[in-house]
């Protein structure tokens, strides 16, 4: 059971979540994000140190530091759990303020970054013990790691999680955290953005997990963007295709990374509503459900790259050569068309731009398109479902489309679009395929 930011953020739903586990009937793995809020302000503090502005990184944990005392005023009420909820806090805002004082370095940032699941889940077990709740802190650090390519393994994972549950066959419910995780070096790093949901994907497919519950504030998977869409329903059930698809463009429900160790071991995950926990939720299986369009999703900051090359195009090996220079600087494409004279292809971020122009500038004229959309209408088999092509672009002919990738993914057709027209294109499709308005 993992539990997001906002459903740990205030006491009272950290007070509801213990409740939650504890009417589980089998034994249960709690995977806890930091605090909402706290991620962003630890990322401030790092960013200030590393500019050498250490009187604002200060006033952010100061600030921090109070609202996480404000916290566990709420959160505990006996003497003994209070005095040992302030210790926890005190020795993690220590830690900080020491900070202050060395020189910043990669290292030193991921520490920083890491102090917020540590806080989260130490606080948890001290409200727990304060109910008189049997359980077990189960450091992440201790059986979370990525490779030299910052890729976690199950199998590894696995060999070190499993002896310490199997000497604690006693213990029902175990507190662990998500995101962070220990390197090649064996540093303290992290799975990036959205790693808590990964972190319960990696434990799930470890200890063949019966299910995987996400706890978010949202009732499962949404069949467009509520942020954007007025009206949108939950999705029931998916297959895990299906869900990695719409995480990986856009979805903002679950992160990308998480559907693979699930899949792979075969383990349901299940997305659900703390501040609804009566509510369905999304079930994701092997298993689709049902037939045709699910969801649309929107993938931002996607930036088009064409290369026009009458010369090169037709030489063999030409999509060879420009595939290597994206894997030269690791940088995924996410959408590619060809043409007799053109190849026009999608990133999602400029980090390596620059030397990516340069390198491709051999191959012909380079043009570059950025704020861009990717647009995704996801389900199962639509590539393969009757009218499913008129009806799509028959609910944007107003829209101005720039690319399509269609036929590479059973359950997905993209659309690249430019920005502005993200929020009419959502909701003329939430009306030509669902019928919603």
């Amino acid at each position: 059971m993992k539990f997001g930011g906002t459903s740990v953020g205030r006491p009272e739903r950290m007070q509801h979540i213990a409740g939650m586990v504890t009417k589980e009937t089998e034994p249960v793995i709690v995977v806890l994000s930091a605090l909402s809020g706290t991620t962003n302000a630890l990322v401030e503090i790092g960013d200030n140190i590393a500019k050498g502005d250490r009187d604002a990184a200060k006033q952010v944990i100061d600030k921090l530091e109070a609202h996480y005392q404000a916290f566990i005023s709420d959160l505990v009420k006996k003497e003994e759990t209070l005095a040992k909820a302030k210790a926890i806090v005190a020795e993690h805002f220590e830690f900080l303020n020491i900070i202050l004082r060395i020189s910043f370095s990669e290292a030193l940032s991921k520490d920083i970054l890491a102090q917020g699941e540590l806080l989260s889940t130490k606080l948890f077990c001290t409200y727990l013990e304060e109910k008189g709740i049997s359980h077990m802190l189960l450091p992440a650090l201790e059986f979370m790691s990525i490779d030299a390519y910052d890729e976690p393994n199950v199998e590894v994972i696995k060999s070190k999680l499993q002896p310490i549950l199997e000497q604690n066959k006693d213990k029902k419910i175990f507190v662990t955290q998500g995101y962070i995780c220990r390197n090649a070096r064996g540093e303290v790093d992290n799975l990036k953005r959205g790693g808590s949901d990964y972190s319960a994907s990696l434990i799930a497919a470890a200890i063949s997990a019966s299910v995987c519950e996400i706890w978010t504030d949202i009732d499962g998977m949404h069949n467009n963007d509520p942020r954007v869409v007025k009206k949108t329903v939950p999705i029931e059930q998916m297959s895990f295709d299906e869900a990695a698809e719409l995480a990986y463009f856009g979805a903002k429900i679950l992160h990308p990374a998480s559907i693979w160790p699930a899949q792979m071991y075969k383990v349901p995950v299940k997305l659900l509503n703390t501040m609804q926990p009566e509510a369905k939720g999304t079930t994701i299986a092997e298993e689709a459900g049902s037939e045709g369009v699910k969801a649309v999703a929107a993938k931002d900051n996607i930036i088009a790259i064409r290369i026009k090359s009458s010369r090169m195009l037709l030489a063999y090996g030409f999509l060879r050569k420009i595939f290597e220079v994206f894997e030269k600087y690791r940088t995924p494409i996410d959408m590619i068309t060809t043409s007799e004279v053109a190849v026009s292809l999608t990133i999602d971020t400029d980090a390596n731009l620059d030397e990516i122009v340069k390198e491709l500038e051999p191959f012909g004229t380079i043009d570059i398109d950025k704020n861009q959309v990717i647009i995704s209408v996801v389900g199962n088999e639509i590539a393969e479902t009757e009218d499913m092509v008129k009806k799509l672009f028959g609910s944007i002919l107003n829209i101005p489309v720039r690319m399509v990738s269609y036929g590479g993914s059973h359950h997905n057709i993209s659309l690249l679009v430019p920005a502005e027209y993200k929020t009419q294109i959502l909701q003329q499709l939430n009306k030509g395929m669902f019928g919603l308005e």
